[in-house]
């Protein structure tokens, strides 16, 4: 039994749209998810996705892991409740962060420093799993070796093979049947290694239970161009099951988003939204806004008309432009609102499109301005 069920209810060419089901609620896809890393987006609270109709919120468990720790936030009942969030939640494995540290990785996991002390701390595909059953979850990734790109084929290799044993080892220890376990394909953008990859997770079996409840697709997005992710996504996605939900892992810029749905991929999460916003980048219809630019200082129009978020309906490009010049923090927090706001509404529009039979137009619409 596995504890996501797909109901795909409209599709246009490989685009699909529907409601996904967990133990817990359910989400509609394709899907944009906010990240949280630390139990919370940053300048934002559950409340405030509530307002925004997120319906999944990331938290990552090489953060909540070191701080406050796994054990502290199964006391308070899950991360969701931690937080006084009441949608559900994806946790990461970590790996991405962990491998950003330049750990020593051996076959049987990896040894990292904490980012917080200097501490050493030991991951395997198993204590990842057992972390974030404590960290309570919907959905839980398995623990993966990402390797940055360019990569030569060794390296690409050697991270397929471990991602791939990984994998192996993490399903058969994971106990949770309220919480869903995601696999996760690597291989770079080798097309080969990628739909080998991709076979090898799907073909993953413990007991009587075969296959991941879900997929992750990693290591894009991380120095690639567009032109070189897209095939490789392509190659991974022929060979994932279509009623599991397909998950692009850290990919978030809007040409990307309608790209990557066009081609079957179900939900994606970015901090990208959230980073940009808080530096003074908005996104709209016509591409991205620098609203620090002096430009704005006497402009009375809103980010972006056509966007139904509170921040558009009540602010002006010359407030929210003052605010960052006052280094005023609620610059940051209304234009992360923006960002994720707008990005959900992307999602919506291609959810809409894709049940009308109109995605390539709204793909076509997305390009000109984002591609």
């Amino acid at each position: 039994m596995h504890p996501v069920t797909l109901d795909i209810t409209a599709t246009d060419g490989a685009a699909r749209t529907g409601i996904a089901s967990t133990a817990h609620g359910s989400y509609r896809f394709p899907c944009f998810m906010p990240v949280g890393t630390r139990g919370a987006i940053k300048y934002l609270s559950a409340s405030d996705y509530e307002t925004l109709g997120a319906e999944i919120v990331l938290g990552n468990t090489y953060h909540l892991m070191l701080r406050p720790g796994a054990e502290t936030i199964a006391h308070f009942g899950g991360l969701g409740k931690f937080a006084g969030w009441k949608g559900l939640t994806l946790t990461d494995s970590g790996g991405f962060q962990v491998f950003s540290l330049d750990p020593k990785v051996d076959d049987d996991g990896v040894t990292f420093r904490s980012t917080y002390d200097g501490s050493f701390h030991r991951f395997t595909p198993e204590s990842a799993v057992a972390t974030q059953e404590l960290l309570g979850a919907d959905i839980q990734m398995v623990l993966d070796v990402c390797a940055p790109l360019p990569s030569p084929p060794s390296v690409l290799r050697l991270a397929l093979e471990r991602t791939s044993a990984w994998a192996q080892r993490a399903h058969a220890v994971h106990q949770r049947t309220d919480q869903a376990l995601f696999g996760i394909v690597q291989g770079g953008t080798d097309l080969v290694m990628r739909a080998e990859s991709a076979q090898r997770t799907v073909s993953v079996t413990s007991g009587d239970v075969s296959g991941f409840d879900g997929y992750g697709i990693g290591g894009l997005s991380v120095g690639e161009t567009r032109q070189e992710m897209l095939p490789a996504l392509a190659a991974a996605l022929e060979h994932l099951p279509t009623h599991r939900p397909r998950y692009l892992m850290g990919v978030g810029d809007p040409a990307s988003l309608v790209e990557a749905v066009g081609l079957g991929v179900d939900q994606f999460d970015c901090v990208m939204q959230t980073r940009i916003g808080r530096h003074g980048t908005a996104f709209t219809k016509d591409g991205k806004l620098h609203i620090k630019n002096a430009a704005h200082v006497l402009d009375d129009r809103p980010l972006d008309d056509s966007c139904p978020c509170d921040v558009c309906s009540r602010h002006s490009r010359g407030y929210l432009r003052h605010l960052f010049q006052v280094n005023e923090p609620t610059a940051a927090r209304l234009l992360s609102l923006h960002n994720i706001a707008w990005t959900l509404d992307l999602m919506k529009q291609m959810r809409e499109a894709i049940s009308a039979g109109k995605f390539a137009s709204l793909r076509q619409e997305v390009l000109k301005v984002w591609g």
